[in-house]
């Protein structure tokens, strides 16, 4: 059973990531994983400053649940994102056995669960999807931070 509240508020702390993101000029996309309750790992995307093409959130979150946890196998976890996984963290997602994917605003550009693709119509693990939370808050962060760029 869903809890839109807490979906919310822990959207609000991937929020709070992605805002670090963009204080550093970086796509502002953010990513937390939490397990019964409990935040076990944060991120946010550092791809120009790290200079590394996996550098997105999703990416890096799953490997510090990953460091935290002791093993490669995320079951139990939930992931909030504030951006639609591309292809390469939706399969990293996928890897992990995430067993829920909570995402913001979809990316009609590389969104792998639904808006472009979806993995999940392939022969692997199918993590739940929560579309659409905090979408416009989402939605509106990266299209100001692109304005902006312009």
């Amino acid at each position: 059973m869903m809890d839109y509240a807490r979906d919310e508020e822990f959207m609000r702390l991937a929020i709070n990531e992605a805002m670090h993101a963009k204080e550093e000029d970086e796509v502002p996309v953010g990513a937390i994983i939490v397990r019964n309750g409990e935040i076990v790992a944060s991120a946010y995307n550092t791809r120009e400053y790290g200079k590394n093409a996996l550098y997105h959130a999703e990416i890096k979150a799953i490997d510090e649940a990953c460091k935290r946890l002791g093993g490669w196998r995320l079951v139990g976890c939930t992931m909030y994102v504030t951006l639609e996984p591309c292809p390469m963290c939706a399969g990293a997602i996928i890897n992990s056995r995430i067993e829920r994917v909570v995402y913001g605003a979809p990316d009609h550009k590389a969104g792998a669960f639904g808006t472009m693709i979806n993995l999940t119509d392939y022969p692997l693990f199918k993590p739940q999807i929560e579309k659409g939370v905090l979408a416009e808050e989402c939605a509106k962060m990266l299209s100001d931070f692109f304005k902006n760029k312009r």
